[in-house]
């Protein structure tokens, strides 16, 4: 093993000294960025530091409701990758783990290895490694055992996946950690799918509950991500995932500037808006009336007469 660390250390230091490395690797990028931007050193090992119990509670506190909303979702990653002796860590935006699921028999070694609650696995901190790496380049990443920067973080395995806002924003981290000697890329391509998944569904769940009181729809969206609009009454949309500001070109991060859902989505845009407003209005009352002309025009206030007068000129067959 020791043999293997010099090794993982020389090959870390010829890369970094190469500046075209970086330019043609992503994973030398990261590792120059681990030496050169934080001073860190891949010889370097020291034993794991975690911190307060006070700090870890003023950060769970710091994500809200995130944090009660992974709760299941990192049971049931577990219950799928556990037994095959992988950890399940979630980690605020800066890194610092505030949750985890491992097997009794494996949380000494990812106590060890320094992945429980208060640990700090940014790239600052810890140089190339699943989390820290996902967080900086804002995306999914596996780090397979020696494309860690630190010699002594070569025996893992990382897949993570970043979790997105109800804004648009990176507010955690999913990480599966692992060990296994005969962990192979493609067992990692398989977990990573499940991280994905259990990123997305966290999303998901976090962006219905911030808009609990608006009408919240799934956008056909062929990219891998959660494309849900929340709209008002007035179906106005008033917030987006990720996925969605990305597949209407509105703003990546923070509070949306509010615009019509038809703006959006192109519905009826040979209709005048007044029109529109009036054709939805009618459309509203006849669904709620079950196609009954006569109730839909008693919600309306008008006569069933008039009602049909105005279901022709708005183009709404009997």
């Amino acid at each position: 093993m020791i043999a293997s660390f010099s090794a993982h250390i020389d090959k870390v230091a010829q890369t970094v000294e190469s500046s075209a490395a970086a330019a043609r690797s992503w994973l030398a990028a990261s590792w120059r960025r681990s030496m050169i931007n934080h001073g860190l050193d891949p010889a370097r090992q020291r034993a794991a530091e975690y911190l307060p119990d006070a700090d870890i509670a003023q950060r769970r506190q710091a994500l809200g409701r995130v944090a009660a909303i992974a709760q299941p979702k990192l049971d049931q990653l577990f219950s799928l990758v556990g037994s095959s002796g992988c950890g399940v860590v979630l980690t605020d935006n800066q890194g610092v783990v505030i949750d985890h699921r491992f097997e009794d028999a494996d949380t000494h070694i990812f106590q060890n290895w320094g992945l429980g609650a208060g640990a700090d696995w940014s790239e600052a901190a810890q140089g190339t490694n699943g989390i820290g790496t996902c967080l900086t380049e804002r995306r999914e990443v596996v780090i397979h055992r020696d494309q860690h920067f630190m010699a002594s973080n070569i025996a893992m395995s990382c897949i993570d996946a970043p979790v997105y806002g109800a804004e648009g924003e990176i507010v955690a981290a999913l990480d599966v950690s692992s060990a296994r000697v005969d962990q192979t890329e493609t067992m990692n391509g398989m977990i990573s799918a499940l991280v994905r998944q259990a990123a997305r569904s966290i999303e998901a769940d976090n962006f219905q509950d911030k808009f609990s009181s608006a009408r919240v729809m799934m956008i056909n969206d062929p990219s891998d991500g959660v494309s849900l609009l929340a709209t008002n009454s007035d179906d106005i949309v008033i917030g987006a995932t990720r996925a969605a500001r990305r597949a209407f070109d509105l703003r990546s991060e923070g509070n949306l500037k509010p615009v019509p859902l038809g703006d959006l989505i192109g519905r009826d845009n040979k209709s005048k808006g007044f029109e529109r407003a009036q054709r939805a209005a009618v459309m509203r009352a006849l669904v709620r009336a079950e196609q009954n002309v006569s109730l839909a025009a008693r919600e309306l206030g008008v006569s069933r007469a008039t009602l049909y007068r105005r279901m022709k000129s708005l183009r709404i067959s009997d």
